[in-house]
């Protein structure tokens, strides 16, 4: 089969304008980003405020493995698929980080005959929304060590300072790192840490902000350090908040391309959902939602983290909920979970992925406490036996999920003809939608929920590190208490521990770290050996990447 850029590369795209005018987008409405990409502003979202809201459906996944479950491609293959059964369908997504473009874990366009397109484009700079968080993100750094420079007003504790430079890009190096030195001149020496933009403040700011007041005062929200006298300092108290704003007056606008099959797609916002909320911006996904009688979006990793926190902490900022989740799998990720080695997962194993398909049940679980119909999609691989399909049918049948086999990779819409017709039915289906907690609880009370309910864990174990960081928190609003809790975990295990697969039992969660997002509006619980700035490999994908005389890219994907 082509690679997914020789794919890409063979589409018929049409104009982007073209897109936009089967949307009811005028050319006032419409700011373009050459033939193929443009942004949608603000004077159509706000004449489309008032048009009724089609069907929501959350994409998500079991936990990741070196097997691949396709969950972008699956979401991009159901939106081509709705097409293909006569719905009107639009799809909402994130961006790309350049991190795991030129890591390992690749690109976010989708895959096969599944990806949404101009592909290069989106996989690489895009609009340049990334850089625009990076510049807000960074300006604030620069901003308040410059105030400690020039007589420190405000009496900033160079030791106390929380809010850390950003780069989109995997770089271990600038995980700790000095800064302000070389004499006075130089600034007042300080240690320093850079996070991966897709972690940053500023960029789930970004996804959640209604508007650009909204934004403003979001951004002067931003906790950033705390006083000799232990105060707080917000970046409204260094006067930056206009300034980040007017960095990011294009950014907060949603992007529109296509499909291979010219669908439309709102690829908008990206950050991790491993060490941040995981989700698209609620600007596209609400806009996707008046656009279509089915709004088709996604959330990061497994279901125990994007897919929670799209509907504790996105749903509720939001007012909003879908009618149905897509749970998407592999047979080859069920066998590996259940003890087959990667090289060995084309041979057909009964036995392996029944014990691995723990993981299924568990993710099925846990999306039906929050009251949603499910259906189970499987991205189906051409080594898949028929007696492997039927055991994950009758896993999904006694758990009371609908099941679906996907062949979009492969075969483009019509290989989710099926795919669709079962969430369209799920849409229809009664719903008592719900979140895990109420704001009223405890943050401990919160994360002690989550570990034990969708986790599996037998308690929580807050270090002292942590205790300190939520005192510290409560003591500046006790109020800050109601905010959602966004966890910071490993995607590759219901645990804290990357190791245990399939539904682990038995454990703790380690909560090593507290950090309040005043600004996004949520508290940040890191646990385990979480890193906000990844690494590359040893042979990170950057190495196969390259471009001809004629501009041609090769090598990406």
């Amino acid at each position: 089969m082509k690679t997914d850029i020789q794919i890409a590369k063979e589409a018929t795209m049409l104009p982007i304008a073209d897109i936009a005018t089967t949307l009811g987008v005028q050319d006032d409405e419409l700011e373009l980003y050459g033939k193929y990409k443009a942004k949608i502003n603000d004077a159509f979202l706000n004449r489309m405020a008032d048009k009724k809201n089609g069907k929501l459906i959350l994409v998500t996944a079991i936990n990741p493995t070196p097997a691949g479950e396709g969950k972008t491609t699956t979401t991009v293959g159901l939106g081509m698929a709705m097409k293909k059964i006569g719905k009107n369908a639009v799809i909402a997504l994130r961006e790309p980080s350049l991190g795991p473009v030129f890591g390992i874990k690749g690109g976010a366009a989708g895959g096969g005959y599944a990806q949404v397109v101009p592909m290069e484009d989106i996989n690489l700079h895009f609009t340049g929304d990334f850089h625009a968080i990076t510049s807000a993100n960074n300006l604030l750094c620069a901003v308040l060590d410059n105030h400690i420079q020039q007589g420190n007003e405000l009496g900033i504790d160079p030791r106390r300072v929380l809010f850390s430079r950003v780069l989109d890009m995997n770089d271990r190096a600038l995980r700790n790192i000095l800064i302000g030195l070389g004499g006075k001149v130089n600034g007042v020496p300080r240690e320093d840490h850079f996070m991966i933009t897709v972690a940053s403040e500023v960029m789930a700011i970004l996804c959640l902000a209604e508007d650009i007041p909204d934004l403003k005062k979001r951004l002067g929200d931003i906790l950033v350090a705390y006083t000799y006298d232990g105060k707080p300092v917000f970046c409204r108290d260094l006067k930056v908040a206009g300034a980040m704003t007017a960095l990011l007056k294009d950014a907060i606008k949603p992007n529109l391309v296509q499909t291979l099959e010219n669908t439309p797609a709102l690829i908008h916002g990206g950050p991790f959902a491993n060490i941040a909320h995981g989700c698209n911006s609620i600007r596209a996904t609400k806009l996707a939602l008046k656009l279509s009688d089915y709004a088709i979006t996604e959330a990061g990793f497994g279901a125990d983290l994007g897919a929670e926190k799209f509907l504790d902490i996105k749903c509720r900022k939001a007012g909003i909920s879908p009618d149905a989740v897509v749970l998407v799998a592999t047979v080859r990720a069920l066998k590996y979970n259940g003890g087959v080695k990667k090289e060995d997962l084309k041979e057909e194993n009964v036995e392996a992925l029944l014990r691995g398909a723990v993981n299924l049940e568990a993710h099925i679980d846990n999306i039906q406490k929050f009251g949603v119909p499910v259906v189970v999609a499987i991205n189906r691989f051409a080594t898949d036996s028929d007696a492997e399909l039927d055991a994950i049918r009758t896993i999904c049948e006694k758990k009371g999920a609908d099941f679906a086999l996907s062949e979009v990779f492969a075969k483009g819409g019509e290989g989710g003809v099926e795919l669709a017709e079962k969430v369209v039915a799920a849409c229809e289906k009664p719903k008592n939608f719900r979140f895990l907690y109420n704001d009223e609880a405890s943050v401990t009370e919160k994360i002690e929920t989550i570990a034990r309910e969708l986790y599996g864990a037998d308690g929580v174990q807050l270090e002292g590190a942590a205790k300190k960081a939520l005192a510290d928190i409560l003591a500046i609003d006790p109020n800050y208490a109601k905010l959602p809790v966004c966890m910071a975990k490993t995607q590759y295990s219901l645990s804290d521990d990357p190791t245990k697969l399939g539904r682990p039992t038995g454990f703790t969660l380690t909560v090593r770290d507290i950090r309040l997002s005043a600004g996004a509006g949520f508290i940040v619980v890191l646990t385990g050996a979480i890193m906000t700035m990844p690494g590359l490999g040893k042979a990170p994908s950057a190495y196969s990447i390259d471009m001809d005389a004629d501009g041609n890219i090769t090598g990406l994907f």
